[in-house]
């Protein structure tokens, strides 16, 4: 009976793992699929069956984006998401703070909008949004790209429930009665408790803003503008589409959400060890 009690156990822990390395895998799967036709040419990749092994042709499809706004496209897509993302960080994190921390006329009203924000979708707000900035003079210039970016309602609401929930007045109070003044607080006592939050706030706002297709494809129309993903869609119906090349450049052009990922798990895993040693 013993061992039965201990069989079964270890028997659902194998299963269990089993069922884990096949989700994995079937996750990785499009990945795999990305490289291996990245390393093919057109022709390969179209053939029954599709190449299931890496090939040979990487160099030359890397060769071939020369010839395309593609390495420009990266290079604007990396200006737009950087300078979107420390927008974001610095707007949500100032006004988080300020929802958070201080009670004013119309505070509530402007936590509704923040949510209202949320739940509308993106494609809503395009063609209003691409009105106002042509009214601006901003159509095909970069900051028509970026600046949705600096307003996020979820970074706002993020920002300040962590403020609101990790930092106590208590704390404020008494960095006010040692001469802190409103800045130092929100400098040398707020954003250092906020590095959780504004990682994953970086992630989030990096991802969607790099990922971003439909904005910048309406406000760049210019191919010296265009960003990485446009670019990409470009390539498509160029010459009947040179999809060994548009393998390899999306291949690319995940590589840098892979860098602000691992970046952000070393900035997390930091964090909660910290916060173990500090229970122990």
């Amino acid at each position: 009976m013993a061992g039965q009690a201990l069989n079964g156990p270890r028997w659902q822990h194998w299963l269990a793992r089993l069922w884990l390395v096949a989700a994995g895998m079937l996750m990785l799967l499009p990945f795999w699929y990305l490289l291996v036709f990245a390393s093919h040419d057109s022709a390969s990749i179209f053939n029954l069956p599709p190449p299931m092994l890496p090939g040979r042709q990487f160099a030359n499809n890397i060769a071939t984006l020369s010839a395309t706004p593609f390495w420009s496209a990266l290079g604007n897509s990396l200006y737009v998401t950087c300078v979107g993302t420390v927008l974001s960080l610095a707007v949500s994190a100032l006004t988080g703070f300020a929802l958070a921390v201080y009670r004013f006329a119309g505070q509530r009203m402007l936590v509704a909008l923040a949510l209202l924000a949320m739940l509308l979708p993106p494609f809503m707000t395009v063609l209003p949004y691409f009105f106002w900035v042509n009214q601006l003079g901003w159509v095909d210039q970069f900051r028509a790209a970026y600046m949705p970016a600096a307003v996020s309602g979820m970074g706002v609401l993020l920002m300040r429930q962590h403020i609101a929930q990790g930092i106590p007045q208590a704390l404020l109070d008494a960095a006010r009665i040692d001469g802190c003044n409103e800045w130092q607080l929100f400098v040398r006592i707020a954003l250092p408790l906020c590095k959780p939050a504004l990682a994953t706030l970086a992630v989030i706002c990096f991802i969607a803003t790099w990922n971003s297709f439909l904005l910048p494809l309406v406000v760049l129309p210019s191919p010296e503008h265009y960003t990485v993903h446009v670019a990409l869609r470009a390539m498509q119906g160029a010459s009947g589409g040179d999809w060994g090349g548009v393998m390899a450049g999306a291949l690319l052009a995940i590589v840098p959400t892979l860098i602000v990922l691992a970046l952000a798990t070393r900035q997390w895993r930091s964090v909660l060890a910290g916060n173990g040693m500090h229970e122990h």
